[in-house]
């Protein structure tokens, strides 16, 4: 029986005042998942262990099976591993964000206008990696390329506990109470102070802000980490699984533990993905053999982080219209089928939280409920306390706790409408 993780990246929220005191979840047209709700098992799990950063990095591994707490080593080492970074047991990797500063005075005055740079392009951060590496690249640091604003930086017998704010928590604030200086981080924070000027003068930036586009006019550094090694998916699981994901994190995650990494042409993470193709890849993987599939949807996390309410309601809508649909039409009620996200990115926020997450498990049967939203599955009572735990439930043993507290019940909306 074809088995799929249907992982809509950031999708839950809060109420949204602009939505009439809706969620995304519960505004989005989405007659697919609210149909497949009848016939499910709906309830919150818990993605992100007590003392670990909600990012994606730890609520995936979570999800894919791997307890976080022993499996994490830092975001960036996946990261790594999909671009084809041969990382040295002693060597620390570190995300390199393409960001937009104000153009306030010394770094410290600096406001962080963007975490993408205006999603910039491939092509564009390719040139202004080769750059960096020409004029700050060392044998202790060099640059590597990546998808978008997404970019790595490796550091030769680099140290971890570097204390370093992920870009898109703090969006819209001044950098100076992120700017920690210490004798660990000295030399990343100078590398960003370095590329200030490098990137100013660069020609791709001179014909961004020429076309009224926001310049990629600095880098910011985070993330660091040294590389694991983890148990093979196969071995673990006992089935051979392929990762669809336009994202880095998630393809070096999935090459980590042994699994098949499926690219899809157009997939990049927004809006603008393709998800006819990524729906695609995923029933041609499935009838080709493989056993299982996660299938990766980062849209509903970036429109989150920012700020974006009728994208992020679109975004669900075209998962469920663009991948959910044709999925059940290929495999009908032949399918187990495990759809949630893998953290909130809540829109009054712009950054992740560690609230449990919805989720909706098909194995065929009966459910009770007419949609998935976070009110109906927080009113299952079902809770189940690792992330880990479900997909020992999607595949196999039946394993959750209870805790009724509903969790999304009082969430304020502070967006200004």
């Amino acid at each position: 029986m074809p088995v799929i993780i249907l992982l809509c990246d950031g999708m839950s929220d809060y109420p949204v005042n602009a939505l009439k005191g809706k969620t995304p979840m519960q505004a989005a047209y989405k007659p697919n998942m609210d149909r497949l709700a009848a016939f499910s098992e709906l309830g919150l799990c818990k993605t992100v262990p007590d003392g670990l950063s909600p990012g994606s990095d730890v609520a995936n591994l979570s999800v894919l099976g791997y307890d976080p707490v022993s499996a994490y080593s830092g975001r960036s080492p996946y990261e790594a591993a999909s671009i084809g970074v041969d990382m040295k047991p002693t060597d620390v990797s570190l995300r390199c964000n393409f960001v937009t500063l104000s153009e306030d005075g010394i770094f410290s005055d600096k406001t962080m206008i963007d975490y993408c740079a205006d999603d910039i392009g491939t092509d564009e951060a390719v040139s202004l990696i080769k750059s960096l590496n020409e004029k700050l690249g060392t044998p202790v640091f060099t640059f590597y390329s990546g998808v978008s604003y997404r970019n790595l930086l490796l550091w030769e017998n680099g140290v971890t506990g570097l204390d370093c704010t992920p870009p898109h928590d703090i969006t819209g604030k001044p950098v100076a109470p992120y700017i920690v200086k210490n004798s660990l981080n000295a030399p990343i924070y100078d590398l960003m102070e370095q590329a200030l000027p490098i990137l100013a003068e660069h020609p791709v930036n001179k014909e961004r802000i020429k076309a009224g586009k926001r310049p990629a006019n600095a880098i910011w550094l985070w993330g660091e980490g040294k590389k694991k090694e983890l148990t093979l998916f196969s071995r673990k699981y006992n089935i051979q699984g392929a990762m669809i994901s336009a994202v880095d994190l998630l393809k070096g995650i999935a090459k980590t533990v042994g699994m098949d990494v499926i690219n899809v042409e157009g997939a990049t993470g927004y809006l603008d993905t393709n998800f006819a193709g990524k729906a695609k890849a995923a029933i041609d993987a499935l009838k080709g053999g493989a056993d299982f599939v996660y299938l990766h949807i980062e849209a509903p996390d970036e429109c989150g982080h920012r700020g974006e309410i009728e994208n992020k309601v679109r975004a669900i809508e075209l998962i469920d219209r663009l991948v959910l649909s044709p999925i059940l039409d290929a495999f009908g009620d032949k399918l187990r089928l495990l759809i949630m996200p893998d953290h909130a990115t809540p829109l009054s926020l712009g950054t992740h939280t560690r609230d449990p997450v919805p989720y909706l498990l098909y194995k065929g049967g009966a459910g009770k409920y007419s949609s998935f939203t976070e009110e109906t599955a927080a009113a299952s009572g079902i809770f189940v306390p690792r992330g880990e735990m479900m997909i020992d439930k999607l595949i196999g043993a039946d394993i959750a706790g209870r805790e009724p507290k509903n969790h999304y019940a009082g969430k304020k909306d502070t967006l200004t409408q």
